[in-house]
């Protein structure tokens, strides 16, 4: 593969014809909606995987999706000077993010996991104003601080009083994944996002490979329907088409109106989790998502 310097220009997903805005529409939806699905698909995988078998797995799969697409479009390597941040998207959202969620779902709702990590937006866009240096507005600090009020005490609530290991597991998946989405987002200027996602997946094979050999080696496995359903869902669907799609639809309609479809993700979870789990809402749950939702609209028009 030869290397793509900067000077090269990015391969660009083009959307054209009348049916650019809807289609983009469409494909930024689908996009939500394949990631709204993350958490039940998980809690699938978890009946019949251990956590680190399940993580290492599903990023394994999705390497060799991405690693098949990239060698079929002959894209070539990143350069030099852009592995660095693909190292940051590759810790944040192709281990961090999947392992720290994981290990919270085995003793998590995944409609309390969902509440907690809608904060996944705002904590972005706080770091992400730290990393290129804004200053975001007064209003957008306070609709933030209050989206995050708003969370610790459903949590604090939901944990009787006190935070459980899986709050910490999702407060810690909240700031490793908004770093991998930063520093996406910077190289996603350079390069078409999918890519960076791609290149991600790839550089973690030397790890992810015989991660999986180990974990599958000392933690027991039972295939069921479900759980097969589930580690093909998280693989193929959330960690990389849903990716492709996301992006896709995002470069056809631009990011304000594709992060206002991003905002339903966590009521969609919600619905998801009773549908697909079974598992019985409070009302605190879907009032407190709702509330996120809001704070989420605020700051973004506080961004303009």
């Amino acid at each position: 593969m030869r290397t793509q310097s900067s000077a090269t220009a990015p391969t660009r997903i083009a959307v054209s014809g009348p049916t650019k805005a809807s289609g983009g529409t469409l494909q930024a939806a689908l996009g939500v909606i394949a990631f709204s699905l993350t958490f039940p698909a998980t809690a699938w995988g978890l009946e019949g995987f251990g956590p680190w078998s399940l993580v290492a797995v599903r990023s394994v799969l999705a390497a060799l999706i991405a690693g098949g697409c990239l060698l079929a479009l002959r894209v070539p390597l990143p350069a030099r000077s852009h592995w660095p941040g693909l190292a940051v998207v590759a810790a944040g959202v192709v281990v961090g993010f999947p392992l720290l969620t994981t290990l919270a779902l085995q003793t998590s709702t995944t409609a309390h996991a969902a509440v907690v990590v809608g904060l996944l937006p705002l904590t972005t866009a706080l770091l992400s104003a730290l990393r290129v240096g804004t200053r975001p507005s007064r209003t957008f600090w306070t609709a933030a601080l209050a989206g995050a009020t708003a969370v610790v005490a459903f949590t604090v609530q939901q944990s009787g009083g006190a935070l459980t290991s899986a709050d910490l597991y999702l407060f810690a998946a909240l700031l490793v994944c908004a770093a991998g989405y930063t520093e996406g987002g910077r190289l996603a200027r350079v390069m078409p996002g999918w890519q960076v996602v791609g290149w991600a997946l790839v550089l973690c094979l030397p790890l992810t490979v015989p991660a999986t050999a180990l974990a599958l080696t000392y933690e027991p496995v039972r295939l069921t329907a479900h759980s097969v359903t589930g580690v093909l869902w998280v693989a193929a669907g959330s960690q990389f088409l849903g990716l492709v799609v996301w992006y896709r639809g995002m470069a056809a309609i631009g990011i304000p109106k594709a992060s206002q479809l991003q905002l339903a993700q966590p009521l969609l979870t919600l619905v998801w989790s009773v549908l697909l789990l079974g598992e019985h809402l409070t009302v605190a749950a879907p009032l407190t998502a709702a509330a996120v939702l809001v704070c989420i609209a605020v700051t973004q028009r506080a961004r303009g």
